[in-house]
């Protein structure tokens, strides 16, 4: 199955090691994405997502979530979904 682009980084928190991405498309927990940008590029399960710091388990397009990344990322790297 081909991957789609979902969102956009939009932020990076270092020492929460989490991302905010503004969607452009649907995402739930549960769901594999895939970040890529600069010399990143993996792929990590979602396993728990925020919005305005309330936990929820799906986000719909124009959702600007949270969510814990395993790696460094930055401002504009696209996020796809599997």
């Amino acid at each position: 199955m081909a991957e789609k682009e979902i969102g956009v980084v939009s932020n990076y928190f270092d020492h929460v090691q989490a991302a905010a991405i503004k969607l452009k498309g649907a995402l739930k927990v549960g769901d594999t994405i895939h970040i890529k940008g600069g010399d990143t590029d993996f792929e990590q399960e979602v396993d728990s997502m925020q919005i305005n710091r309330e936990v929820v388990k799906k986000a719909k397009k124009g959702d600007e979530i949270g969510i814990r990344v395993n790696e460094k990322v930055r401002k504009g790297y696209k996020v796809y979904k599997k």
